[in-house]
């Protein structure tokens, strides 16, 4: 900050209020002054040297930082061979260096200590989160030890493993079959065999290795293999999700502007918490080109449809070839706009994204943006081999979003849900919503999180993780509504009170002045 003299064109350099009270504090009398040891003299002088010296900030609020803790312990500057005005000069020297003219006081008295407080916000999540919440990253050499123990159990060579089609035709689809990969006890088995009569059971080779020998609650396990509660909650069904909302074959719509296709039942495992879970039937479906062309006949003719969602099951299911088709297909209506493809795949069977299936993602992009939408509920989903997978498609579409389901046991703590989200983003994905599990299917009531929960987890992540790493929370009821809680606590005399949702501080906003935004006299027009 400068001031101009009266009668003169030179400007002189003041301190802002910020330095003056840190001045003040520094500088005020000490009632029974200490005096300093011989080691305290030396560092200050040292640290009052490098100040001077120095053509660096750092030097300056190091010697600052200092002389204020020491005040705190009753001994002055003074006794220490500095007088205000030296810590005056440094003080504008300070200033004077910064790019962008922040003060010692700011940065010692305001910056610092909030940046503290922040800090000491995410301890206690950076000590736990690997150990609660590990990714398959962290876990990779026990998946290793994993992997080799399931290809020898089930005879697959290093081609079976490395393909698509070797890991569906060993795909983990008995009790028998997987009390072989995971050691569980006979009663657990039992009452899987039990489940397993009304609901199938599908987990890839490679899915199978991202389950933690010896953790009968594994996250992973949790969702893929079926449990006791899905026959015990089974009651009144509701009419499966978007029965109510299909206009035409294969299509679901709830919004005027957005399509579904639900272009195959397959997937490469089975969801215990599967949103369609009615249509994942007892045998694998391919359909006819018949049945895709009424579908590409409804969006031909509904203009003010513009984005397309490419699901099932799983869009990755489907062959090279005809997803190449249906691309192309949708890529000559005029009208749509963009195209999305929802899949597990990645993190379930990551060897099927091939470099033909690559080519076709990006052929299609190049037309059109492609957004490939995918569902990573734990970061143990996250391993070296599904990382670069995300990689690549990255490189190929327009982006790779998550929508995350929130699940009990699963992601339903802090430590998880931040863990899931920084380990999503690192992984070339944006986490892009986190759906409260469905209400619909009472075979999977068990899984539930309250929605006062759901809206802790989320709201949390403000101000602790990157902004960008933070879903939308969201339920499904005829449509995506948003959860998240308001932090507008009232609105009073053109002031707004917020909650900011990491600390729980209020804070005063003012709103903007109603009678100018209703003015339209505005800028140009008189």
């Amino acid at each position: 900050m400068k001031v101009t003299s009266e009668n003169s064109t030179e400007t002189k350099p003041v301190l802002d209020n910020y330095t003056n009270e840190l001045l003040d504090e520094i500088c005020a009398p000490v009632q029974n002054p200490r005096s300093p040891a011989d080691e305290i003299k030396s560092e200050i002088n040292q640290l009052l040297v490098e100040a001077k010296q120095g053509e660096l900030t750092n030097s300056i609020v190091m010697l600052f930082s200092r002389l204020l803790e020491l005040r705190k312990m009753s001994i002055c500057h003074e006794n220490l061979d500095i007088s205000r005005e030296d810590l005056e000069k440094l003080a504008l020297k300070h200033q004077q260096i910064d790019e962008h003219m922040v003060t010692v006081g700011g940065r010692v008295s305001q910056a610092l200590p909030i940046a503290n407080t922040a800090n000491s916000r995410v301890e206690e999540y950076l000590q736990k989160k690997d150990k609660e919440a590990s990714s398959g990253i962290e876990l990779w050499d026990q998946v290793q030890e994993n992997i080799a123990r399931i290809k020898r159990t089930l005879k697959m060579s290093d081609d079976d493993w490395n393909s698509f089609s070797g890991q569906i035709r060993h795909a983990v689809d008995s009790v028998e079959t997987l009390g072989k990969l995971i050691d569980l006890p006979a009663d657990v088995l039992q009452k899987v065999a039990n489940v397993t009569k009304s609901y199938r059971i599908r987990l890839t080779p490679y899915y199978t290795s991202l389950i933690m020998p010896g953790q009968l609650n594994d996250p992973i396990m949790l969702q893929s293999v079926p449990t006791g509660e899905m026959i015990e909650n089974a009651g009144i069904e509701i009419p499966p999700v978007a029965a109510d909302h299909s206009p035409a074959r294969l299509v679901d719509q709830f919004y005027p502007r957005v399509v579904t296709i639900k272009a195959t039942n397959m997937c490469a495992m089975y969801c215990t918490h599967c949103l369609r879970l009615a249509h994942i039937g007892r045998k694998d479906k391919v359909y006819s080109k018949e049945a895709y062309g009424e579908a590409l006949h409804y969006i031909r003719n509904n203009k003010q449809v513009r984005d397309v969602l490419i699901t099932g099951g799983d869009a990755f299911v489907l062959p090279n070839s005809l997803l190449e088709w249906l691309l192309g297909e949708l890529d000559q209506i005029e009208h749509l706009k963009t195209k999305r493809l929802g899949t597990r795949i990645p993190v379930t069977a990551p060897m099927r994204v091939d470099n033909e299936l690559l080519d076709i993602l990006e052929a299609s992009n190049d037309k059109k943006p492609v957004r490939v939408v995918t569902q990573i509920n734990t970061p143990q989903e996250i391993t070296p081999v599904s990382m670069d997978t995300f990689r690549q498609i990255s490189k190929r579409t327009f982006t790779v979003l998550n929508q995350a389901v929130l699940l009990k046991g699963i992601n339903d703590t802090r430590v998880k849900m931040w863990k899931l989200c920084e380990t999503v983003q690192e992984a070339y994905v944006r986490p892009y919503y986190l759906f409260n599990c469905s209400y619909r299917n009472p075979q999977f009531k068990h899984f539930r999180v309250p929605i006062d929960v759901g809206q802790d987890l989320v709201e949390s992540m403000y101000g602790n993780i990157s902004g960008d790493a933070i879903p939308r929370y969201i339920a499904t009821a005829g449509g995506k509504i948003p959860l998240h809680r308001s932090n507008v606590v009232k609105i009073e005399n053109g002031d707004i009170t917020l909650r900011k949702p990491w600390s729980g501080e209020e804070v005063t906003y003012p709103d903007a002045d109603q009678a100018i935004y209703e003015n339209e006299s505005y800028a140009f027009k008189g």
